[in-house]
């Protein structure tokens, strides 16, 4: 059994193991879901460290299982890592733990919110994981429907029954979406495999012709891009976010929007590498909506849940400008940047959900000097905040900045509003909510407060903050896996075009080059 396996698996045992717990068993149930995602993250910290020494299939895969199902339809149990996933996958099993850990704030329901937690969980670390077009759309499907039912009887304030219409409406819109075009690729493909890897070694000598590319490649872009919340159709996710309750929106925010991302890298962009090159620009500006517009919606957010998961739309502008690149250096940033924000988002809502059930607001005109009463919150928040807005040491910075380098060559003006839009914009709102929520004058009303005491209720914000510190100041722990599997792709998307009509010249060597002295 692959060690996959046993990541994704862990939590859903979990979660069949809880359905015979009686209800009233509160610290079993909760330590039984604890002890599956700390399970998770073990393993999945052991084959991070292993995968140097683990031996590649004939695709450059590593740990891979592969078990028939439907074989008249080519679908199969087939996992896997490589540089683009392993990451993701470490990712992902990290930010379930530490949302299992901050489930604590859950004081209703708590069984079945416990069961959707992990079946969420494990739904998110086997679609990561999947090198199968089926169990890939499905495992997500199966993590995202807890998303819809969690937010409807455990969020909170006024407008949750609004925000969970929305997201269930526009979410499940966008997987229908993308469920079109995977299912146009199978029958256009002519494979009969919903294999991956096998799918990209027959369309490499069989490509599918230029209008059926540009057919298909518009409906992952789009599906994918209202699951990841790409503007214009972002509109679900701050307010989503802003009623959701913590763990949930660590997960959401964190990894299973990245499912969209990782779908464009993995699927769209080495199966339909003509049409990468033609909706190109097309990613590239509307990205810009991503930094720009939805970095000014956050700067005029009065409430901090609201302005963080705006700022969270707005950094998917910057994995899309990598990705947009089309070249060595801007997919590796992209996936880099998808790493580090899943962490940091995490982060983010974690803190956010910590001072609202402290506080029983989130609006930053009634907060004010929380440092004074949560010196290891607060500290924590500003460190995540100067993480958000690309400060050096941290996982961001060298995501966001590589993903420039690898855009101005084919994107300057692009790259330079982009720029402008993380160093100003970004720069803006994080500072002022910084200031307003963490300093000045504390209210008489705050001062019973009480911190972050106990080491078990630090644990999974310093956690999430020392992986974005050791991927920040060690970044070659991630770039070294990336950079080979990353260069696989950009050079089947280059040879895929003419070389006059290429959009992106592509020297893969010089590329490698590049990114190894981003890295030191």
């Amino acid at each position: 059994m692959s060690i996959l396996t046993q990541i994704a698996g862990w939590p859903l045992l979990a979660a069949l193991a809880l359905v015979v717990v009686p209800r009233n068993y509160r610290v079993v149930i909760r330590a039984i879901a604890v002890l599956a995602t700390f399970i998770s993250t073990v393993l999945a910290v052991k084959m991070f460290v292993g995968y140097g020494c683990a031996v590649p299939d004939a695709e450059g895969f590593r740990f891979v299982q592969q078990i028939p199902w439907v074989e008249s339809l080519g679908i199969s149990y087939h996992v896997g890592v490589d540089g683009l996933n392993v990451g993701l996958v470490l990712m992902g099993a990290i930010v379930a733990f530490a949302a299992a850990l901050c489930s604590w704030e859950i004081k209703t329901r708590e069984k079945e919110f416990y069961i959707l937690l992990l079946v969420m969980s494990g739904g998110i670390l086997g679609a990561f994981a999947s090198l199968d077009l089926f169990f890939f759309y499905f495992l997500h499907e199966l993590a995202l429907v807890p998303t819809f039912i969690m937010i409807g009887v455990w969020g909170r304030g006024e407008r949750k029954n609004y925000a969970t219409f929305q997201i269930t409406l526009y979410l499940s819109i966008g997987a229908l979406i993308a469920l079109l075009g995977l299912i146009a690729l199978y029958v256009q493909s002519g494979a009969n495999t919903f294999d991956i890897p096998k799918l990209v070694e027959h369309l490499k000598s069989n490509p599918l012709e230029t209008n059926a590319q540009n057919f298909i490649f518009p409906l992952l872009l789009f599906g994918f891009g209202i699951l990841v919340s790409l503007w214009p159709f972002h509109s679900w996710a701050p307010l989503g976010y802003g009623v959701a309750p913590s763990p949930t929106a660590m997960l959401h925010a964190g990894v299973l929007k990245k499912f969209g991302l990782y779908g464009l890298i993995r699927v769209a962009l080495p199966l339909l590498p003509e049409a990468a090159q033609t909706w190109a620009n097309v990613i590239a500006w509307l990205c810009v909506g991503n930094i720009l517009y939805v970095g000014w919606v956050a700067m005029r957010q009065k409430d901090l849940n609201l302005l963080i998961g705006n700022s969270s739309v707005a950094h998917m502008g910057f994995i899309f400008l990598g990705i947009a690149s089309l070249n060595l250096i801007g997919i590796t940033g992209a996936v880099l940047i998808m790493v580090a924000h899943g962490f940091l988002a995490a982060l983010t809502f974690a803190l956010n959900g910590y001072i609202y059930q402290q506080t029983g607001t989130l609006k930053m005109s009634e907060l004010g000097g929380l440092c004074r009463k949560l010196p290891f919150i607060g500290t924590a928040l500003l460190m995540a905040a100067m993480a958000g807005c690309g400060l050096p040491g941290f996982a961001n910075f060298v995501g966001e900045a590589t993903v420039f380098f690898g855009a101005w060559t084919v994107f300057p003006t692009v790259t330079v509003i982009a720029l402008w839009g993380a160093l100003v914009i970004g720069g803006v709102y994080m500072t002022r909510a910084i200031r307003n929520a963490l300093h000045g004058p504390l209210p008489e009303k705050w001062s019973a407060l009480v911190d972050a005491s106990s080491a078990w209720r630090k644990l999974p914000y310093a956690l999430l903050l020392l992986c974005l510190l050791v991927f920040g100041f060690v970044p070659k722990l991630l770039t070294e896996k990336i950079n080979p599997d990353a260069g696989k792709i950009v050079t089947v998307v280059a040879a895929a075009a003419p070389a006059e009509h290429a959009l992106v010249q592509v020297d893969v060597p010089t590329a490698r080059a590049q990114s190894s002295e981003i890295e030191q």
